[in-house]
């Protein structure tokens, strides 16, 4: 998150050739946390990896935690959301296989064609609520 001209904004990327919600705009330095690599590190790596900028660890603050909860053999993820308080560099698509698009969005002017459970997170997030559950999805 940004503040630009006194107006906060998301940083949003849109999500190219991954097999997951493609054409859909994702949260920009998200991925999954690799073995012996902690949450944290993981941000630290995917924002390097996805937007070319460099985040320590003092700069990363949690916001909220969602747990999906498969059904149906379906199964189930803990979602960890972060935010980047300060950054070095300037975000750019990095992984142009993976991205077509990066834009940042006024936080209360999010594309209609986010993934779900993301903009689900988000608005948590505005609501301060730390916590939430998505069942069958």
């Amino acid at each position: 998150m940004r503040t630009k001209d006194e107006k906060k904004q998301v940083l949003l990327l849109r999500r190219e050739n991954t097999g997951y919600m493609d054409g859909l705009w994702d949260f920009a330095g998200s991925g999954h946390v690799d073995e012996n690599e902690s949450a944290m590190q993981a941000v630290v790596r995917e924002c390097r990896e996805e937007l070319g900028i460099t985040v320590e660890l003092k700069d990363i603050r949690f916001v909220h935690l969602s747990h999906r909860v498969g059904q149906n053999g379906a199964r189930t993820y803990y979602d960890i959301y972060f935010l980047v308080e300060r950054y070095t560099g300037e975000p750019y698509i990095a992984e142009p296989e993976k991205c077509s698009g990066l834009q940042w969005f006024a936080m209360d002017e999010l594309p209609e064609d986010i993934i779900g459970i993301r903009k689900q997170a988000f608005l948590s997030y505005l609501k301060s609520e730390y916590y939430s559950e998505v069942i069958n999805f």
